[in-house]
């Protein structure tokens, strides 16, 4: 039996071509010039600033944002960028209303914070668009360095090492690098295959060489990495999916959602992607939020979120739950799937109402059943592979300081690094922390 026989709900075109299209352009469009000026001249340029303590790049916030007021955005980028190579999709993509803007002195006196994050894409967006890079590399050291995995961790620590002199190799499992930037994002947040040419622009520096195509414990095995180079970055993400353990998880359409998003993502016609009329979301982080809205976007009648605790428990930012809802998606929480129901395909999914006391989850006798022709899990994911020989944590590489693995001259950081909150703009930093520690140890 074919999938289409078995998952007849799931069809392309629900919406024209052109509908679809429009729903997928930027969801925060950029600021103009005069915009940027208005917004910059919010800023109270806070000397003990909280929105720099807030960012986990620590970015001179009250800096960017008065270079920017004096018209100066290239300088602006420049401090962006300095501490945050990937800045412009940071702008795009971080939860600012939960780290910087949220600490925002504006927004505690008014409910109303600078526009931090727009601000920061305003300017680093004027200077990739000039192809200007602000960084040039010291004087080769001779030191050549392995980093796995091309995603913001492993970009990050590529191009702080290559600007420190170094020669640097990444090696990434897909057919493209920018790891989650490039597949892992809602298609309206990164538009004009952003992702791709912040990449170009951030390997401009020189030194860097990408070999795609090229998996840990497939192409590649860490052994012959710790032979071949002077030290191995390792940021290769969470690649494995966790399952969601319940009667009829195997049937038809019951599929991860991260694997649903990198399609869309890679889709140069999103009305071509099939999409059911009724869609049920297990799971509470963005990317449940992601594959909901999109699912939304492209058509489906019916989108529901199914969360096991509270809506305060989700780690979906409260702007983007919000956001969903303004979309049509439902959200329901405080249930656990039971089982998956239908014959070879879903049709429907049990839910029991759960209560989250201090003891930890009860799941109660009291069910419900949802219609769904479509199940996306997004429940997180789990490291998968080419970590032997590293003492793992809590399902993660183990790590002390800025990145060092059990394992002498191997770093890690990332999604797939213990610690971390499974943000871009974290793994960023981590990224370049951990290079800069690998520069000392290289240059001691």
């Amino acid at each position: 039996m074919t999938n289409s026989q078995l998952t007849p709900g799931i069809v392309p075109g629900r919406l024209p071509a052109e509908v679809i299209a429009r729903n997928f352009q930027d969801v925060e469009p950029p600021l103009d010039p005069h915009e940027a000026l208005v917004a910059a001249d919010r800023c109270y340029f806070c000397h003990d600033a909280p929105c720099m303590t807030a960012c986990p790049t620590t970015i001179d916030i009250p800096l960017f944002i008065r270079q920017i007021a004096t018209g100066t955005p290239e300088a602006a980028a420049r401090t962006i960028l300095n501490q945050n190579i990937l800045g412009g999709m940071c702008a795009r993509v971080c939860p600012t209303e939960q780290l910087c803007e949220e600490a925002c002195v504006r927004e505690t006196a008014e409910g109303k914070p600078v526009e931090i994050g727009r601000l920061q894409r305003y300017a680093t967006d004027r200077i990739m668009a000039r192809g200007v890079h602000p960084f040039t590399r010291a004087t080769p050291t001779g030191k050549r360095v392995a980093v796995v995995g091309a995603g913001p961790a492993g970009l990050s620590a590529a191009h702080r090492l290559a600007m420190k002199g170094h020669d640097v190799t990444i090696f990434d499992a897909r057919p493209k690098p920018g790891g989650l930037n490039e597949y892992g994002i809602a298609a309206y947040k990164a538009t004009n295959d952003f992702a791709q040419q912040e990449v170009e622009w951030l390997l401009s520096i020189g030194g860097i060489v990408v070999k795609n195509d090229m998996a840990l414990g497939r192409e590649i095995s860490l052994e012959t990495l710790r032979a071949e180079y002077d030290a191995v970055f390792l940021g290769v993400g969470l690649a494995g999916v966790n399952a969601l353990r319940v009667e009829g998880e195997e049937k038809e359409a019951v599929t991860n959602a991260v694997d649903y998003i990198a399609t869309l993502r890679q889709a140069d016609d999103k009305s071509a992607l099939p999409v059911g009329r009724d869609v049920v979301v297990i799971g509470g982080g963005m990317t449940a939020v992601d594959v909901a809205v999109q699912s939304k976007l492209l058509g489906a009648e019916n989108v529901t979120i199914v969360y096991r605790r509270g809506q305060d428990r989700m780690s979906a930012s409260r702007h983007e739950q919000d956001h969903a809802l303004s979309t049509g998606v439902r959200i329901i929480c405080n249930a656990a799937p039971l089982r998956v129901i239908g014959n070879g395909a879903v049709r429907e999914v049990e839910f029991a109402y759960t209560h989250d006391s201090g003891a930890g989850l009860t799941i109660g006798n009291e069910t419900f059943r949802l219609k769904a022709d479509q199940l996306f899990k997004a429940i997180g994911q789990t490291l998968e592979g080419g970590a032997e020989g590293l003492a793992i944590e809590g399902g993660k590489i183990a790590i002390t300081g800025a990145g060092r693995t059990t394992l002498p001259g191997v770093w890690a950081g990332g999604d797939c690094a213990q610690g971390g909150d499974d943000l871009t703009v974290t793994a960023v930093a981590e990224g370049r922390d951990a290079a800069e520690d690998i520069h000392a140890a290289l240059t001691a």
